[in-house]
């Protein structure tokens, strides 16, 4: 099999489908609505695996969309995460939901729980923005 190439090899699910798997390790070419309805596959296996996210990130690198390649890169990181994980750092992102506090402690869990530096770094990106903009809740008061 020849070396994933982000310059020609897009796009993946033409080029190149044998590099295209679920999460679970599932063919693209197993993934459709017969296998969804005979119970082959599940609703887990509809996800993108991190490392097509990581090669779709490549391909994006590789046309210079490096906004595209960064959100893609990211979103390689967070394919693992848990769902209720995800929805904690959305939540805590949206403005005036969270401190700075809570901000940087949900970007060093991702770091230490999740091996996801650059999502990380994105929190904390939003948390600087949101001091800058005044979004930020107060830090509780300690006596």
């Amino acid at each position: 099999m020849a070396a994933f190439d982000p310059r020609t090899d897009y796009p993946l699910g033409t080029r190149r489908p044998e590099l295209v798997t679920t999460p679970a390790g599932v063919p693209l070419d197993r993934v459709d609505l017969a296998a969804l309805r005979e119970g082959r596959i599940g609703a887990a296996d509809l996800r993108a695996s991190g490392e097509t996210l990581g090669r779709q990130a490549a391909i994006a690198a590789a046309s210079g969309r490096e906004q595209l390649a960064a959100s893609l890169a990211r979103a390689a990181e967070l394919a693992a995460v848990p769902d209720e994980v995800i929805l904690g750092v959305y939540t805590a992102l949206r403005p005036r939901r969270a401190t700075a506090g809570e901000l940087e402690a949900w970007a060093e869990r991702l770091e230490r729980e999740h091996d996801a530096p650059a999502a990380a770094a994105f929190v904390r990106e939003a948390r600087a923005a949101y001091a800058a903009r005044d979004l930020l809740l107060p830090e509780p008061e300690t006596s």
